[in-house]
């Protein structure tokens, strides 16, 4: 495990919290890793029924840390599995629910992976928003699939393309949440639901998430088909601008590309 990754088990519930709050919880490859952990030894220990996936106050995730990111830029679908791909691999694959408590700022993957939850709560201080474009890349696990099929494709594109930031009405109102509650009251509506369906019929369980996911099979051709245009643009000269431009603390200029 690594420091920026939590994980606490209680009464069936495996918590995996995001436990690098000083960095807005931004991902490294070592955390994505501790995830993928967690997650695969949840699904194979019968003691834990639940998974609760949470940030800290007031920040569930601002996405991948981007240094970390440069140093090894992931190939999703390639040859070898990058820390990341695990992960939603693991998260995918997880038989038993996932609950995500989000907690204000949930950038980047930190909204893809709410659409591979069963449930997600939020707090009405969250602000979801996946700048893929303004980083010149593209969306990623599914979520250019998953999201036009929950909000439909012009809502969602102002979320996948344009990158504006989604408040936690909107996010509840097009179901990328299921509900809103204050900040002090999320965290204990969130576990009261995992120890639910904790006490539950685990056989039943898994078997009834296995059946909804069951027509998701083709998913992962879509995710494949993303991780290659993903690739692309991590090589192009749009992205390259895009980085510096971030780093130097200026707007990108696009004008000389595509």
């Amino acid at each position: 495990m690594t420091d920026g990754i939590r994980v606490e088990d209680a009464d069936g519930v495996r918590t995996v919290r995001f436990n690098r709050a000083a960095k807005k919880n931004a991902i490294t490859r070592a955390m994505y890793t501790a995830l993928a952990q967690a997650l695969d030894g949840a699904s194979s220990d019968a003691s834990i029924r639940v998974v609760v996936i949470a940030g800290t106050e007031g920040v569930f995730t601002a996405g991948n840390d981007l240094m970390d990111f440069m140093e090894a830029p992931p190939h999703i679908g390639g040859a070898e599995t990058p820390p990341v791909e695990h992960f939603m691999r693991s998260l995918m694959g997880c038989e038993k629910p996932v609950i995500a408590a989000v907690d204000g700022l949930a950038i980047g993957i930190g909204v893809t992976l709410l659409l591979h939850c069963d449930f997600a709560y939020t707090s009405d201080r969250s602000v979801f928003r996946t700048p893929f474009v303004d980083l010149a890349l593209v969306p990623e696990f599914g979520s250019s699939v998953l999201l036009p099929g929950l909000a439909g494709r012009a809502v969602a594109g102002e979320l996948l393309m344009v990158g504006e930031s989604w408040d936690a009405a909107r996010a509840e109102r097009y179901g990328l949440v299921n509900v809103v509650f204050s900040p002090d009251a999320l965290e204990g509506e969130v576990m009261a639901r995992a120890r639910t369906l904790a006490a539950k019929a685990p056989e039943a369980m898994r078997q009834s998430k296995a059946l909804i996911l069951a027509g998701q099979a083709a998913l992962m051709d879509v995710i494949r088909a993303e991780g290659e245009v993903f690739a692309h643009q991590l090589a192009s000269a749009e992205f390259k601008e895009a980085v510096t431009a971030f780093l130097e603390r200026r707007p990108p200029d696009f004008s000389k590309a595509g």
